[in-house]
């Protein structure tokens, strides 16, 4: 049936047409904009995903620059360190030159002087857009990542850098809790009086009949059957001779009757003792096995952990000497820095030592030589740290004892210094390898975003033709369907 109201050819035509000009517009539309899904009406759940993608990508870039600006600042602080290190490996050549008694000590010093002041300015100039590392004991983040979880929620990660202070610094003593019970001190007074051992032999002994020997500090005198004649007062009276005559540093001998007394005034070290008869004990005593060393210690707890303010004070005579510890520091540091402070002082006839103990403690060791004096030590925490180079600037060679000193503090600052550039190079290397990350992990997210967003160039320009064609040949399809009416009137000619 024909009509001229309803024509249900044109009408499928123009469905098709409309349908074909649809798909060639948002064809057109791919090929523009270089997307498949542009909005989100193309696809709304991918389009969400991508959205959160970007976010996530522009935030990388913002890492990227974070991770940039603190490797900068690390480089600094390393090469900073490296070159205290180099400085105070000169200064320590200039200590070890003015161990010679030959040598002008005052000139010396001033080298020691102006080396000390470069190092004060590398550290004060170590700076990268206002940051300093190797100042202070602040630790300080850098962004680092952020981290998305399954359930949408996003957390920052940081790397932090422990500063490394090479400041020279005395701190400040606290006022906080009590730290005295972390550290004892062996007396309440240095003094200089030798430490002794005796060794007596019996009244029944036949001395001169016998073979003997005796070792003082690993040196042997040997007395074969028939040396020593005379009773036991006069083998005592040979014995105390041969000791004598070895000429140990720091140790004497003296006799009465039949006793033999032994003396050490060695600060910092024991002198054994053993002694025999016919290679026996029989009939010779030693009252001891060793003469202990003759300095006074404090002792600090193995055990107790060393936080960032916690300061100890050691008074020797009328006079405290403070060292308060910094950030991851130990025992070991406090004692060393405590040597530091009584070394700085430059008391005349004092000597000071770093040791432990047979367990492991840590001990600051003081020898006087000279009257008595009062000897004490306590602990407060909430202090200001000291410098990692505390005691720097007291270095003076220009005595014996101050040139002395200065050879083991040297090398206390010099592994102060190592250790903070390692530190500061462990700390690059891996905002290096961060850097590194970032960058690959914001090209894998945009490559993933593309693939989900992107519009297959080829596909879409191949879809384009077929289109056009089809438009083409919809638009001939519809014209056709037009003039299906007409076809009417040649009915009424």
């Amino acid at each position: 049936m024909s009509s001229i109201l309803t024509n249900n050819s044109a009408m499928v035509a123009l469905q098709t047409l409309k349908s074909i000009n649809s798909n060639l517009t948002q064809t057109q539309n791919e090929i523009s904009t270089g997307k498949s899904v542009a909005s989100a009406k193309d696809n709304s759940a991918v389009w969400a995903i991508s959205k959160v993608m970007e976010a996530d990508v522009n935030g990388f870039k913002a890492i990227s620059e974070s991770l940039s600006l603190g490797e900068s600042t690390v480089a600094v602080a390393r090469q900073a360190s490296e070159t205290v290190s180099d400085l105070l490996t000169e200064i320590k050549g200039k200590v070890v030159s003015a161990q010679e008694a030959n040598v002008d000590r005052e000139k010396v010093q001033a080298d020691i002087d102006a080396l000390r002041d470069q190092i004060t300015s590398v550290v004060g100039a170590a700076q990268f857009n206002g940051l300093n590392l190797v100042q202070g004991t602040e630790s300080v983040d850098i962004l680092s990542s952020l981290d998305r979880a399954s359930d949408g929620t996003v957390t920052a990660s940081n790397i932090t850098l422990n500063r490394q202070d090479l400041s020279t610094s005395a701190g400040s003593y606290g006022s906080g809790t009590s730290l005295s019970a972390n550290a004892t001190a062996s007396a309440a007074a240095v003094v200089n009086t030798a430490n002794t051992a005796t060794l007596t032999i019996a009244t029944d002994a036949d001395v001169s009949a016998d073979a003997f020997s005796l070792s003082v500090a690993g040196s042997t005198i040997s007395f074969a059957a028939g040396d020593i004649t005379g009773d036991q007062d006069a083998a005592a009276a040979a014995i105390n001779n041969a000791i004598n005559a070895l000429g140990l540093s720091g140790v004497s001998a003296s006799v009465s009757t039949n006793v033999v007394t032994i003396s050490s005034t060695r600060a910092f070290e024991d002198v054994d003792l053993t002694a025999q008869k016919n290679g026996g004990a029989t009939g010779v005593t030693l009252s001891a096995a060793s003469i202990g060393e003759r300095a006074e210690n404090v002792t600090f707890s193995s055990t107790a952990t060393v936080n960032e303010g916690d300061g100890y004070q050691v008074t020797v005579g009328s006079t405290a000497y403070t060292y308060v510890a910094g950030n991851n520091e130990t025992m070991e540091d406090v004692a060393r820095g405590l040597k530091a402070a009584v070394d700085t002082a430059g008391l005349a006839d004092i000597t000071t030592a770093v040791a432990q103990d047979s367990n492991g403690a840590w001990q600051l060791k003081v020898d006087n030589d000279s009257s008595s004096l009062a000897f004490s030590v306590v602990g407060a925490a909430g202090g200001t740290a000291s410098g990692g180079l505390f005691g720097l600037g007291g270095i003076d060679v220009t005595t014996d004892g101050g040139a002395d000193a200065a050879l083991g503090n040297i090398e206390t600052l010099i592994d102060t210094a190592i250790d903070s550039a390692a530190a500061f190079g462990s700390a690059q290397g891996r905002i290096e390898t961060q850097s590194e990350f970032i960058g690959k992990l914001t090209d894998a997210l945009k490559s993933g975003i593309g693939s989900l967003v992107d519009a297959d160039m080829e596909a879409a320009s191949a879809r384009l033709q077929a289109l056009q064609v089809q438009q083409q040949l919809g638009t001939q399809a519809l014209s056709i369907a037009n003039q299906a009416p007409q076809n009417v009137l040649s009915l009424f000619r």
